[in-house]
């Protein structure tokens, strides 16, 4: 998979998002599934947005015991997404069995990618409400290494952090950046944010972009600005 845009689909229904996706004749925007839609519209959603044509990251973010996030996964890999998620806090060992019950029988797996620190996190609300004491760039950067040990394919992270990571991790550990934002755009509930033009700048592999498209006047404008700023 080279650069792309992703577009953040938290819409509260499937006639809500059919009726956004229905705006694109043209082309079949990458998209991101969360937990407002999928617990809205259930796994459904997910077939249906993939017959449409569209790539999917399916961004529920596991988070439980190993063994609990394994049998999960394995469910998720019976739905033809791209790109899923979990959070590293759930610590290597709970990566390690995502990734063998996302593995299907034929050795072949969606993307699996590791949450970092939210992008509505910062340093003092880490330490206020997580009680950790550490710089956020060591923090997500050791979170990083786990995901890589634990043989996961990339992280969710700040575009802030996007080029540390591949420092860190290598060129081919993927970096996927929400908290983007156009430079004349409302930053919303987000902390650590940059514009696409300075996501591509400092090596983010992809960038997920939610209401800067779905809430604007021309959705299909403003992913084609979003793509044209960051991949060109």
């Amino acid at each position: 998979m080279g650069k792309d845009v992703i577009v953040a689909c938290d819409f509260a229904s499937a006639e809500a998002v059919y009726n956004f996706l229905d705006k694109f004749t043209d082309k079949k925007p990458f998209v991101k599934i969360g937990m407002e839609l999928f617990y809205a519209a259930g796994p459904e959603i997910v077939k249906q947005i993939k017959a449409r044509g569209h790539k999917i990251f399916l961004d529920l973010k596991l988070h439980d015991i190993p063994n609990t996030v394994k049998k999960s996964m394995a469910v998720l890999s019976g739905l033809d997404v791209d790109i899923t998620n979990l959070h590293a806090a759930g610590t290597t060992r709970m990566m390690q069995a995502a990734l063998e019950g996302l593995t299907r029988p034929d050795g072949t797996r969606p993307l699996l990618i590791a949450v970092t620190q939210l992008t509505s996190t910062d340093q003092e609300i880490m330490e206020k409400d997580l009680l950790i004491n550490e710089p956020i760039d060591k923090v997500v950067m050791h979170y990083a290494k786990n995901a890589k040990l634990a043989g996961l394919d990339g992280v969710v992270c700040s575009p802030l952090e996007a080029g540390k990571v591949h420092e860190c991790c290598g060129q081919n550990f993927l970096t996927i950046t929400p908290g983007v934002r156009f430079a004349d755009g409302e930053i919303g509930d987000q902390k650590r944010v940059m514009t696409p033009a300075e996501a591509k700048k400092i090596g983010s592999d992809y960038i997920v972009v939610g209401r800067p498209i779905t809430a604007a006047a021309d959705p299909v404008a403003a992913y084609e600005r979003c793509v044209k700023e960051f991949i060109g």
